[in-house]
């Protein structure tokens, strides 16, 4: 690569090489980094171009303050003369050169040499998550008698009530994102049209006080409209029904404060505007693009109900998400809750509209090629742009926490390493043709354990794939916990790793939402559906003597681990059953802080819930789970893996339930 391309692509952040997940090095095409650049609106095209842009970048003062002044509690950092900070809860301190140890956490502005920029002090390190068990759970994937096709938030109330009252000390959820409010409806909670706010088909109608309050006559026709759970989650059918129902309980007309929560209403207003206009903002009507242009505040106006009616779903959904944590904490749960952060949003929903000024425009967020991915993925997410991201003093992704946290006991973050760095894929090219933009780690991950911090919340980042070294040690250093999945632990030759050895400062899983269950990674269904969808880089012999190899070694680790018995002369194999059972007994001999079993592992499912690199070839996020939740709770299954993770986390004095 050019000498002068690769040293401009330094300056803004730009891999122009990177390690695959075999530890080789692999050389990123000159036309791919010069098309990221050109996404950070850094022209690359030709020798003048970067001769010019290397010129900006020599200019810069290297002892100027950065736009946004992230420190650590503690910590100094000096200035380049005498400042003033205008602390977050009022008041002022005057500095002489140096940022002093002891600032307050928060969120403050800094004055020195005619510049005023923000200044955020985090903390060093979280709390020490207690040592826990649960559950996670897909909550659209669970149905009870009072739900309408797909679980909802009383649903979740209910499950996190038993949950705790049998020993789980945590329910970790799918994301409960918004989608856009319109037909199709996203069935992917890790492409949401917005990160800020609550997927209402989530909502449990008959737990709305508007529904407790209207007349018999209503309630009965609201009841008829449930629609009934079939082979596969239907989304459009249950937002259809529960959209319907909505209307019908809300009086028109109802007054709304527009000023009380501004990106609520700004919400909002995307929501309504997209019943008009469809999902994505970049084809509407060109005034329409804008959420400050005049012409969104005219619809504003002409749509009022009805912008009133999507932020009202938001202020139920708040309530039956306190609801819940109120449950968890009813029934002792040390950690309760725990959200999921997505990577990205649609860059066509709402986010995307909202703060287009902090997204880079046409990128798409994505992994390259690795073990069980072998050809990439696109995502097409959305990426933030790290320099507006400063520029602006991180407050898109400060707010988008906050609300995120609000009724949480835990966050986990999906593919943490993009705080670190993000695979962008410029338009027109392929998953595997993208290189990794990199972020203000210390930045973002300091913002993220300050929101935790207030929020009380436990973090734990899921570090897995090709994941830098520095991801996990910045976890640790934080007190935030990675990920640990039994099928990655493996010692370096390739073999299952021991449970004692897996890593203390983790949560650990068997598998997770992208990857085989228990029962489909030993019976080779995950083989079988690759193979079927073309999605294996090996041929279908390989990969099935592969996955029978892979079976007998867990089998042989779990019997020198004395967690499955020694077979007697002549016995039989161990039955599906049984290693999934010794499985759970591995995690809850590890020493890890937290650990959370699948349902769909507890139940048998041979079908994992989502299959990268596929759409609408494979029923992704539509799969229910085998079991109601009445037949959860009575199965004898969930009863001994509850009591066998009970045992190896049991709760401290004083925390046990009724």
């Amino acid at each position: 690569m050019d000498r002068e391309l690769a040293a401009l692509a330094r300056a803004h952040g730009v891999a122009t090489s990177y390690e695959d997940w075999l530890h080789r090095r692999v050389e990123v095409a000159p036309e791919t980094v010069v098309a990221v650049l050109g996404l950070l609106g850094v022209d690359a095209t030709g020798p003048a171009a970067i001769a010019d842009a290397l010129a900006e970048v020599e200019a810069r003062d290297p002892e100027a303050l950065p736009p946004t002044v992230v420190l650590t509690a503690g910590a100094t950092r000096p200035l380049p003369g005498p400042a003033t900070v205008l602390l977050e809860e009022g008041g002022t301190r005057r500095v002489d050169g140096e940022l002093p140890r002891d600032l307050p956490l928060g969120w403050h502005r800094l004055e020195c040499q005619g510049r005023d920029v923000p200044l955020v002090v985090v903390p060093r390190r979280l709390p020490e998550p207690p040592a826990a068990w649960g559950w996670m759970l897909q909550l659209y994937a669970l149905c009870s008698e009072r739900s309408w096709g797909m679980g909802d938030l009383g649903d979740l109330t209910e499950f996190t009530d038993w949950a705790g009252r049998t020993g789980a000390g945590l329910v970790l959820l799918n994301p409960l994102h918004a989608p856009a409010p319109t037909h199709p409806v996203t069935s992917s909670p890790y492409s949401p049209s917005s990160r800020r706010f609550t997927n209402p088909l989530y909502l449990r109608v008959a737990d709305t006080s508007a529904y407790r309050a209207a007349d018999p006559a209503t309630r009965a026709v609201v009841d008829a409209l449930r629609p009934d759970r079939g082979d596969l989650v239907d989304y459009d059918a249950v937002w259809a029904a529960k959209r319907h129902a909505l209307k019908l309980l809300r009086p028109s007309g109802e007054p709304f404060d527009a000023d009380a929560d501004e990106d609520l209403t700004a919400f909002a207003t995307w929501c309504a505007l997209a019943e008009r206009h469809g999902a994505d903002w970049r084809r509407w009507p060109m005034e329409l693009r804008r959420p400050d242009a005049p012409e969104v505040a005219a619809e504003r106006e002409r749509l009022a109900d009805r912008v009133a009616f999507h932020a009202w779903l938001q202020h139920l959904c708040d309530a039956q998400l306190a609801t819940a944590a109120d449950a968890a904490r009813a029934a002792g749960m040390p950690v309760g809750i725990v959200h999921d952060l997505a990577v990205g949003v649609d860059p066509g929903g709402a986010d995307g509209w909202q703060l287009a000024d902090v997204l880079a425009e046409g990128v798409r967020v994505g992994a390259p090629p690795d073990d069980f991915n072998q050809l990439g993925q696109d995502w097409g997410l959305a990426a933030w742009r790290p320099d507006r991201l400063a520029a602006t003093g991180y407050a898109a992704y400060r707010d988008m926490l906050r609300r995120v946290l609000r009724h949480a006991g835990g966050l986990r973050v999906d593919h943490v390493a993009g705080l670190w760095r993000l695979w962008w894929v410029p338009p027109g090219a392929g998953a595997a043709e993208g290189t990794y933009v990199h972020y203000d780690a210390d930045a973002m991950l300091g913002i993220l354990a300050l929101e935790a911090h207030r929020a009380g919340a436990v973090v734990v980042g899921e570090d897995l794939g090709t994941v830098e070294p520095a991801v996990t040690r910045g976890l640790r250093e934080r007190t935030m916990l990675g990920s640990t999945v039994l099928w990655f632990a493996r010692d370096d030759d390739g073999g299952f790793l021991p449970p004692a050895r897996w890593p203390r400062t983790a949560l650990a899983t068997i598998s997770t939402h992208d990857l085989p269950t228990a029962r489909g990674f030993l019976s080779g269904e995950h083989v079988r559906v690759r193979a079927e969808l073309k999605l294996l880089a090996r041929d279908v012999a390989t990969e099935r003597e592969r996955a029978e190899t892979e079976r007998r070694e867990l089998v042989a680790m779990l019997r020198a681990e004395k967690l499955l018995p020694e077979p007697a002369e002549d016995a039989a194999s161990p039955s599906d059953e049984e290693i999934v059972e010794a499985l759970h007994a591995a995690l809850a001999a590890s020493p890890t802080r937290l650990l959370a079993a699948s349902l769909y592992d507890v139940l048998g499912e041979v079908r994992q819930p989502n299959m990268p690199g596929t759409v609408d070839e494979y029923p992704n996020w539509r799969l229910p789970l085998p079991a109601s939740l009445a037949e959860i709770r009575a199965d004898p299954r969930v009863a001994r893996i509850a009591e066998l993770l009970t045992a190896g986390r049991p709760r401290p004095a004083g925390e046990d339930s009724a």
